[in-house]
Formats: structure tokens, sequence, C-alpha cells
């Protein structure tokens, strides 16, 4: 059983990704997460105070289930399927993320230093939070829609501003990382 707890191969997840797109084309869906959170929004009344939230949220329903199957698969794997919840990367990177205080780096899925409990204490965790999440919903608003709608949506679907979508999250990723994170960390 010991299958169980390996990560499925590229060609195994890329193929079960490519027959979801399939399936929603024909069904003339598209995928995106960040639309989930405009309907929430609507459905706990945000159509009153917006023009943005006004449309039909009972449309989207098959969407809400896409993202309460990620949660729930997610949980699954997290709890169930997954023997070592460290992430595994390289030694270079382990180290120079330790260089920056990340002592959980390649020990841990997600850095305490970052995600702990006590960060929502942390003065400067609070705002880099917020200032995150304003940038991250500003961009998939701006952008018309969320990372994995773009990459995986449109680019399936072929649309040309997906592309130019994805090509700026990566370079915005890449500006990110190697510029912005040194200088806050």
């Amino acid at each position: 059983m010991e299958w169980i707890y390996e990560p499925w191969p590229w060609y195994v997840s890329g193929a079960a990704i490519a027959l979801v797109m399939l399936v929603l084309l024909l069904v003339g869906k598209n995928f995106g997460m960040s639309s989930n959170l405009r309907t929430l929004c609507t459905m706990c009344g945000a159509d009153r105070s917006s023009e943005f939230f006004r449309f039909d949220w009972a449309a989207q329903k098959w969407n809400l289930l896409v993202m309460l199957g990620a949660v729930i698969g997610g949980f699954i794997a997290a709890n169930f399927l997954t023997a070592d919840a460290a992430v595994q990367i390289n030694p270079d990177t382990v180290a120079e993320l330790q260089s920056l205080g990340f002592e959980s780096a390649g020990g841990a899925y997600l850095p305490d230093e970052l995600y702990s409990m006590e960060q929502f204490t942390n003065p400067k965790s609070l705002i880099l939070l917020a200032l995150g999440g304003l940038m991250v919903g500003f961009g998939a608003r701006y952008a018309g829609g969320c990372t994995s709608g773009h990459a995986i949506s449109g680019l399936s679907n072929l649309q040309w501003p997906s592309l130019l979508a994805v090509i700026g999250f990566f370079a915005g990723g890449m500006l990110m990382i190697y510029f912005l994170f040194p200088l806050i960390f």
C-alpha cells in the first residue's frame, strides 16, 4: 500500500486535468476558483451594495461543488494520503530560505514562520497578509480571473488574454521571489 503515499506522475494528473477541461468545454462551462468568491459574496448579500455582485449566482452552483471538492480532496490527501508532509525542494533553496530565517524550510509543507497561528499577532505578518490579499484580489479582478482559471481553462480554450495573464503571473512571481522576498525577510 506504499504506492498510495506517492505523488501522482505528471502525466496522470495532466490527463485528469485535460479530461475535466474537455468535459467543461463540452458542457459550456469555464473553470476558475476566484469566481467562487464572487458567488459566495453574492450569496451573503454583497449584491445589495455593488453592481459587480449582481448576477444569477444559482447558475454557478456547479462551480461551488468544484471548490468544495477541492477542499475535501485536499483534506483527504493531506491527512490520509501523505506519508511525509515536507516538500522535497532543492537543498540550495533550503539553505537560502534558512539563511532568511525560515528554519522549517524543507521540513514542513508550510513554513511556521509564515503560517503558524502566532503570525496573527505579529503586526508585520498582518500587514503582509493584508497587502498580499489586496494585491491578489485586485490582480484576479483586473485580469478577469485567477491563476487557475487563466492557466487551466483560458489556455485550454486558446484565449490570448489568458496567455498574457499567465505570462504576467509568472513574471510577477519571479520578480517577487528574486527581488522583493529577500527585502521583506
